[in-house]
């Protein structure tokens, strides 16, 4: 598994916002979303490969209660269920950040944080564009995640007119706690989440959903590895 970058920060956004937390983030990811704050792990050789034991020794030299994988897109990787079973310990929580493009049965997984991506996270006109938008939304895939594990849903909102492709996605899942509905503004840099965040809020008081902060923006404003 070609692992992008390790490092120990606080979680950001859904559920567990403040939760200090080990990052694994793995490389490789088809979707190339436009807005995407982690480019450089795009390419599936983005990397290098650890050994369980190297993961598992920077897990356990921080307090590794928390174990957050991320990408890229974890999910597309081959060999992910036994990759987990080898770095995840028996103690730790381990929640894995996905698009929801791709279903895997049976992964030590205690939380799917699963970020649909919505019309506003397509790229430029071209081949990437073209595939991101064959690959982003699978409705089939979503359904498999949100039955088999705990989950939360984070819906990055660049305006307001995102909210009826949100609420279209839903109405597709009809088993969805609402409760577990998260959205949060689109932002790469500290200014722009600022300038959002009211609008957000006001959806999210409209709807019922909830708020998401993204503290990584807010706290770092775009540092990579925070």
């Amino acid at each position: 598994m070609i692992v992008n970058e390790m490092f120990y920060s606080v979680q950001g956004e859904g559920r567990l916002a403040g939760v200090p937390s080990v990052f694994v983030r793995l490389a490789g990811c088809p979707l190339r979303c436009a807005w995407c704050d982690s480019k450089y792990a795009w390419s599936e050789t983005a990397g290098r490969k650890y050994s369980a034991g190297e993961i598992r020794e920077f897990i356990g030299s921080h307090d590794g209660r928390f174990l957050v994988v991320t990408g890229g897109e974890p999910m597309v990787r081959p060999g992910l269920k036994a990759w987990l079973d080898g770095v995840a310990g028996a103690d730790e929580h381990v929640t894995i950040e996905t698009s929801g493009i791709e279903f895997v049965d049976g992964l030590r997984c205690d939380l799917m944080s699963i970020s649909p991506k919505l019309a506003n996270s397509a790229p430029p006109n071209g081949p990437a564009r073209a595939e991101h938008e064959a690959r982003r939304f699978d409705i089939a895939a979503l359904k498999q995640l949100i039955a088999a594990y705990d989950y939360q849903l984070k819906f990055v909102v660049d305006s307001e007119t995102d909210l009826g492709e949100i609420n279209d996605c839903l109405a597709k899942l009809p088993n969805v706690d609402r409760d577990r509905v998260y959205l949060m503004p689109q932002a790469q840099r500290r200014q722009d989440y600022l300038e959002k965040m009211a609008m957000v809020a006001e959806l999210c008081k409209r709807e019922g959903f909830r708020l998401s902060s993204r503290l990584q923006v807010l706290m770092w404003d775009g540092q990579r590895g925070k």
